[in-house]
């Protein structure tokens, strides 16, 4: 098979921990982020590919990087359409690989599998039924009458049987149900939930692509074999998603559906987080119960006399709600964006392609960081015009250029960068490097910076 894995989105239901600059798969939600979990599980059934927010590039690189992946398996969207256009721009790359025949699959980057041998039992019949045809959904069998998933209506055929699960026909997939219709479907017993996750020939989603939304495959076929009008193409895209664009719109004879139990989520909400996360931090309580504290760190909370109560923290925010208005949470971060906040998208830590900094401080005095490269990694050689900055390394051995001298730090060390010295900083080693960076100056902003070289080619 050939996996397609769709990242996207912000996850604003999960704020303050996913935002727009570091949405919920890159998070440690359950252990480990739910992309790096959905690619591993994926690779025992073929080498992925990965459809992403451009926003989210570094992020998904590092993550491909570090499971061995090829890195030109990743297509970046420059905007988000929605699931339609990213399965078309799949279909396309795959088509123009020579891989028309062959079966892929496509899934969520944040979506959690608990049960991954069942998960590898119904891919498997999935993509043998797959080779006749047909489009295959891997259909949940509901747990209760929820109104926050589609569904998709089973027909009686049985097309085929492996493991102790049985393919259907589907008679029509259905939007997501009021509460008396979800109660209805749940008691008629041949209704699953829709958790986007379909299988199929590469030239049989084609065709249905080209045939059911033609101006998002037809705008498709204009871009250049090296992607260079991506950025053109995708800004006439019609935002569409594969289940309302194409899977609603296939008759009985096309589509089939795997009824599967694989411990499925989409971790939703802070309800879903708290019903498959353990319980961690320092949590004290008395006269409490029923209630859900995703801690910061090493900090001790003490909750008295409340019940059913959420509780996020992180550096910059805090969210108090009540267990069941965790689909409010949306709304408030819309009021928190509307008031101009930057909380409401992004974090005070921010990923670089060669590591990442967290802001400790923003003063109109100071400024102070924590910075981290990646091993083997560097910063441009750069310059600043406002500001003079004070570097303590606190792990790792680096190597600094400053004005063309080159220095060997070590746990300890300091050194001070002059206003408008030319500088760097390096790991060659194997470990780490970690330094405290303390600016002095008139202006602060990332963009008082001119690079005379840097190793990703920005400007």
């Amino acid at each position: 098979m050939l996996p397609i894995v769709l990242s996207g989105g912000s996850g604003t239901r999960l704020w303050p921990v996913s935002r727009a600059s570091f949405p919920k798969q890159f998070n440690d939600l359950v252990g480990e982020s739910l992309l790096v979990r959905t690619l591993r599980r994926l690779a025992e059934l073929g080498e992925p590919r990965v459809v992403a927010a451009a926003d989210g590039a570094v992020l998904t690189r590092r993550a491909m990087a570090d499971l061995g992946l090829p890195a030109d398996h990743a297509l970046f969207e420059p905007v988000g359409r929605n699931t339609a256009p990213a399965v078309a721009l799949a279909c396309h790359r795959l088509l123009a690989a020579g891989h028309g025949e062959a079966i892929a699959g496509s899934f969520h980057a944040d979506h959690l599998i608990a049960d991954e041998p069942a998960f590898f039992a119904a891919a498997r019949l999935a993509e043998r039924v797959a080779a006749d045809g047909v489009v295959v959904t891997l259909g949940i069998q509901p747990t209760h009458a929820s109104t926050g998933f589609g569904y998709v209506e089973l027909g009686d055929e049985v097309v085929a049987v492996e493991h102790g699960l049985a393919a259907r026909r589907v008679r029509r997939f259905v939007e997501k149900p009021d509460a008396a219709t979800a109660e209805r479907f749940l008691a008629a017993g041949n209704y699953l939930w829709n958790a986007g996750m379909f299988v199929f020939r590469v030239d049989v989603m084609a065709a249905h692509l080209e045939r059911l939304v033609p101006e998002i495959w037809q705008t498709l076929a204009r871009l250049a074999p090296d992607l260079s009008n991506l950025a053109e193409v995708y800004a006439e895209l019609p935002a569409e998603s594969i289940d309302v664009g194409v899977m609603e719109k296939l008759g009985p004879d096309e589509q089939v559906s795997v009824p599967c139990d694989i411990g499925w989520s989409d971790v939703g909400s802070w309800e879903e987080v708290a019903r498959v996360r353990d319980a961690q931090g320092h949590v004290f309580e008395q006269s409490a119960s029923d209630n859900f504290v995703y801690p910061l760190r090493d900090k001790v909370y003490a909750l008295v006399g409340v019940e059913g109560l959420i509780v996020v923290d992180t550096e910059d925010a805090l969210l108090l709600a009540r267990k069941g208005a965790g689909q409010e949470v949306k709304r408030v971060v819309e009021e928190i964006r509307a008031a101009g906040r930057r909380e409401a998208t992004d974090h005070p830590f921010e990923f670089r392609p060669w590591g990442d900094f967290e802001i400790l401080r923003d003063t109109d005095r100071f400024k102070s960081k924590v910075i981290r490269v990646r091993p083997g990694q560097r910063l441009s050689y750069q310059s600043h015009r406002h500001r003079s900055e004070h570097w303590v390394i606190v792990a790792g051995h680096p190597e600094v250029t400053l004005d063309g001298e080159i220095l060997r730090l070590s746990p300890g060390e300091h050194v001070f960068i002059p206003q408008g010295a030319k500088h760097r900083i390096a790991n060659p080693g194997e470990e780490t490097v970690e330094f405290v960076e303390v600016q002095l100056g008139d202006y602060f902003g990332e963009d008082d910076i001119e690079r005379y070289e840097d190793d990703y080619e920005r400007a």
